[in-house]
């Protein structure tokens, strides 16, 4: 198991080597239960302070619990609703460095502290989302954010 802040010294080398893990991972599978579930599994993995790792898959103007890392969780999310509700609505990641200060937070596990939700987007439609949570305040930064983007652009490839 390798850690985005201490493998190679250089977050971005690291991830970089994490998309290059998921490509192959996923080369040739068709099953996007199957990709998104590996996919969680990877970042749970790879990611440092981190307590839940999982997708959101859209669904008629909410978002429903897919596959995950973590604690049990909320099964459904509305649309505009905390953050992966607001990702969803504005089709935008959301970086939220303390989620007690969010409007509308939800609390589906009470140790979060700081949040990044990325939607997943094909062909402009919204596929669902990325929420990654965890207990460290202000864990997520500019470059998690743009190398998780590349994380679920590289994925968007994999699921229908």
């Amino acid at each position: 198991m390798f850690q985005v802040e201490n493998y190679s010294g250089s977050r971005e080398k690291d991830y970089e080597l994490l998309i290059k893990q998921l490509r192959a991972l996923l080369d040739g599978e068709t099953n996007s239960i199957a990709n998104l579930s590996n996919a969680s599994a990877l970042l749970n993995q790879f990611l440092t302070e981190v307590n839940w790792v999982g997708f959101y898959l859209a669904e008629e103007g909410e978002l429903v619990l897919g596959p995950f890392q973590g604690l049990p969780a909320c099964v459904r999310i509305p649309y505009g609703r905390g953050v992966c509700g607001t990702a969803a609505k504005n089709q935008q990641t959301e970086l939220v460095a303390d989620v007690h200060q969010f409007p509308g937070h939800i609390a589906c596990d009470a140790a979060s502290q700081s949040e990044i939700v990325i939607p997943i987007l094909k062909n402009g439609k919204l596929l669902g989302v990325l929420d990654i949570d965890s207990p460290s305040k202000n864990r997520f930064d500019e470059i998690d954010q743009q190398y998780l983007e590349k994380f679920v652009a590289e994925l968007v490839n994999h699921i229908n």
